[in-house]
């Protein structure tokens, strides 16, 4: 059952109007007003081999709607090699349905800023972001704080766990509700933030020089002992061992030397963390120390929110309402439902976790 009163986590701006869902662990991939480009060598290749096509022609939207492979008439990160065998597919797909429409390469790739404005004009939509599933969407006030909550719900033997979050931009009620899109998680957690506010994000690289180093495990103790580790002293690091406030390049050796020490014998069981004051450094170490799993910093002259979703990784409805007369009264990200959790419980029998 749902808690009576939503708990909450806070609020985020949003001075340019336009809100992006997205995964925390993948905003490295935000290419801002460029085009995509992977930061990783493996993934660079795949990244700039691939290519966006729009779709064009009187029947466009038509077209591009029973196709039904993205949101919007845009195909978004086409492998290279699976182009031509794209088009052919379309344009099988419009001489079957009657429809005049064709598909145009893009060249460059379009930005992810851009990308924004293409779901903004859509009324807002899911997009893809270098291959991730994110959500925009505009008609966010721009002058004043948005407030976030988070409804719960009792799953039975998975336990409480948030049924839904919800950003209110105006006290009314929705006299409409549309689904805008799925948003794809692989880090358990998701950012609520300002499409413009995302150019000045910085994930991996320090704001200050400094970085963390934390381990914890079964061979935790041993590990603690042979390296002269303290246990780290931050809200929502009890019982975990490291070091905090070295010098980046020091925090790394010392991190690449546990994770040396744990190779050496299969028998040590250890998971190091290396956290450079970075932004999401900054973001996740609220996370970790907030009795909800929630944090905000501020990013580029915006707040920005993450949250963990209790459900873990998954894809997770985004949905937009709106009042009588077409303005925005809120968004919500829907995280539980039945699928979901009949999918958790059937892990909870496989692995015997009662």
């Amino acid at each position: 059952m749902t808690t009576d009163a939503p708990t909450s986590l806070g609020s985020i701006t949003c001075p340019s109007g336009r809100l992006v869902v997205a995964d925390t662990g993948y905003l490295y991939l935000w290419s801002g007003d460029a085009p995509p480009v992977m930061d990783d060598a493996v993934s660079r290749d795949g990244i700039r081999s691939s290519v966006d096509l729009a779709v064009a022609g009187p029947d466009a939207e038509a077209a591009a709607r029973s196709f039904n492979r993205q949101q919007g008439t845009w195909l978004y990160d086409i492998p290279e090699h699976g182009v031509e065998q794209m088009v052919g597919v379309f344009a099988d797909h419009c001489q079957a349905h009657g429809l005049n429409a064709w598909l145009e390469r893009q060249e460059p790739q379009v930005a992810h800023r851009e990308r924004v404005e293409h779901a903004v004009r859509a009324g807002g939509s899911e997009f893809i972001m270098s291959g991730v599933p994110v959500v925009a969407i505009g008609g966010l006030p721009t002058d004043r704080g948005i407030a976030v909550t988070a409804s719960s719900r009792d799953y039975g033997r998975i336990g409480v766990r948030w049924e839904s979050v919800t950003l209110r931009v105006r006290s009314t009620p929705p006299a409409s509700t549309r689904l805008l899109g799925h948003v794809g998680v692989d880090a358990g957690r998701l950012s609520l933030i300002d499409a413009d506010g995302l150019a000045s994000w910085r994930h991996e690289e320090p704001l200050d020089g400094l970085a963390d180093v934390a381990f914890w495990g079964r061979s935790e103790q041993e590990a603690a002992a042979g390296f002269g580790a303290p246990l780290l002293t931050h809200p929502g690091e009890e019982g975990v061992y490291g070091w905090a406030d070295l010098p980046v390049r020091e925090a790394a050796d010392r991190a690449i030397a546990l994770q040396e020490w744990k190779q050496a014998d299969p028998e040590r069981m250890i998971a190091v963390d290396f956290r450079p004051h970075s932004h999401h450094w900054q973001i996740m170490a609220q996370v970790r120390a907030s009795e909800h799993e929630a944090g905000t910093i501020e990013v580029g002259g915006t707040r920005t929110m993450c949250f963990l979703t209790s459900w873990g990784d998954g894809f997770f409805p985004v949905v937009a309402g709106h009042d009588a007369d077409g303005h925005l009264v809120q968004v919500r990200i829907l995280l539980g439902d039945s699928e979901r959790q009949a999918r958790l419980e059937e892990m909870y029998d496989r692995f015997s976790l009662d």
